[in-house]
């Protein structure tokens, strides 16, 4: 082709005359806005008539040629010629009926209807409408079938109660109750068949505790230095060792309630030394090698077995006795007091390894307390003899109340207790008492565990002075390693 499109000048004359089609427009993200010009403004202080603004010219291209249309090619010169004229005007706007023109009918919009998808499209769309992942249409279209569809409202409830779940700035650790709510509620479905004794619960969830620190803790961990300390008469005493050394030092002594039992004893059964300190000095010894993480399988096996063993014995079993070389415990204090031993071990491997170790539950706490407050009447007694303590200043018959110290334990497991002071036989009255301490009661486990002085509990103290050092002190004495 030639010619700029015409191919004769036959041709020519036919397109003259023809109306020229448009190329096709472009989209309006397309247009160079900047380059369109603008109509002329009408003259300030009123309006102009509609015939006032002139019609637009296009604009000439920089080499003076005729503008280029849409298609990119030059338009035909239509020129002042008959075709020129016979060009058809636009049909006017039908009048109204009172002669003014009627605009011609808008296009028709796009209807906003929601969308109609099929049941297994909208089921399959509950999860991202969960996660709020949908559309603005697949939304209003999923929240319209909810309102006639029971089993996808039931879905849909389930799957926006699994989003709240999915947050990361929660903390990782377990709920220390955990275990407890989930041992209740499988026990209320189903209690068992030969429960555990109330008095060995505290012993079995201390050890459970200390066995899932054990756990979680790797294996150079077990090596990492821990510092026991107790105190011997008036002074303060430690051992250094490890926290495979100190699980050891536990499984050792708890050989005593096995033998009470007629069970294995770790160490070797009738050669073995009754007094705590005797028996875990006699297990380092024995080991050739430093214990390593191989010593929590028996350990661990121990206490299952003690457990397992007092629940199938029968109620009987809680008062045979335990011996402890200087004196002898009933079984159920001593499960009781190795429960103790349990948890505040367990808090020095925790603070090797740098891990969170909460106290016991509060009932257990309790009872812990109540048997250092036991027992403190009869270390009073033995610090006295042993010139420790000031001596006895009103002795009276074996059970009758006597002078007493009034133990006021606030806090986690706290509770009211009273002290005989003179004699160890005489029961503490709240009438008869001379002083009053109070103390909060993890605080005061840490005073019985040797933790802390005498001198650095924080107690509150009136009355007798010379009675409440004596119980404090006496408290610190009932620890040992």
């Amino acid at each position: 082709m030639t010619g700029g499109g015409r191919e004769s000048e036959g041709g020519e004359e036919e397109v003259r005359g023809a109306r020229r089609i448009p190329g096709p427009r472009g989209a309006a993200d397309d247009l160079d806005l900047a380059s369109v010009p603008l109509p002329p403004l009408p003259p300030p202080g009123g309006t102009a008539p509609d015939e006032a603004v002139p019609e637009q010219a296009q604009p000439a291209s920089a080499s003076g040629d005729a503008p280029e249309s849409d298609a990119g090619e030059p338009e035909a010169d239509l020129g002042p010629g008959p075709a020129a004229e016979a060009w058809p005007e636009p049909d006017p706007w039908p009048e109204t009926a009172d002669g003014t023109p009627e605009p011609p009918a808008p296009d028709p919009l796009v209807s906003s209807a929601p969308v109609v998808l099929p049941h297994q499209v909208l089921k399959a769309l509950l999860g991202a409408w969960a996660l709020s992942a949908c559309s603005a249409e697949e939304t209003a279209a999923v929240e319209d079938h909810l309102t006639g569809c029971a089993p996808c409202a039931d879905e849909a409830l389930r799957l926006r109660d699994a989003v709240g779940l999915l947050h990361t700035d929660g903390s990782l650790d377990l709920d220390p109750t955990l275990r407890t709510r989930v041992l209740d509620g499988c026990f209320g479905r189903r209690p068992a068949r030969i429960p555990v004794p109330e008095w060995a619960a505290p012993y079995d969830a201390e050890t459970a505790r200390l066995d899932a620190l054990l756990r979680d803790i790797g294996d150079s961990e077990w090596h990492a230095p821990v510092r026991l300390q107790w105190f011997e008469e008036e002074r303060r005493v430690s051992r250094r060792t490890t926290v495979a050394g100190v699980i050891g030092h536990l499984m050792a002594v708890d050989g005593l309630l096995s033998a009470a039992l007629g069970l294995d004893d770790p160490l070797d059964g009738g050669k073995a030394p009754l007094d705590p300190t005797e028996r875990t000095e006699t297990y380092w010894s024995a080991t050739r090698r430093p214990p390593t993480r191989a010593v929590r399988e028996p350990w661990r096996a121990q206490s299952h077995e003690l457990i397992r063993t007092a629940s199938f014995a029968g109620r009987n079993v809680a008062e045979t006795s335990v011996s402890y070389g200087a004196f002898a415990l009933p079984l159920q204090d001593a499960a009781l007091d190795r429960a103790f031993e349990c948890w505040v071990h367990g808090g020095d491997i925790a603070d090797a390894v740098d891990y969170p170790y909460p106290a016991p539950s509060a009932a257990h706490l309790h009872r812990m307390i109540d048997l250092a407050a036991r027992m403190l009447p009869a270390a009073l007694a033995g610090r006295r003899s042993a010139g420790l303590a000031g001596p006895a200043k009103d002795l009276v018959a074996a059970g009758a109340p006597g002078r007493s110290l009034h133990l006021e334990i606030e806090g986690h497991g706290g509770g009211d207790w009273y002290i005989a002071l003179d004699s160890p036989a005489a029961v503490g009255a709240p009438e008869r008492a001379v002083a009053q301490v109070a103390l909060d009661g993890v605080e005061f486990c840490r005073l019985v565990a040797g933790h802390i002085s005498p001198v650095e509990a924080a107690a509150g103290q009136e009355g007798d002075r010379e009675a409440i050092r004596d119980v404090l002190f006496a408290a610190a004495s009932l620890s040992r390693l």
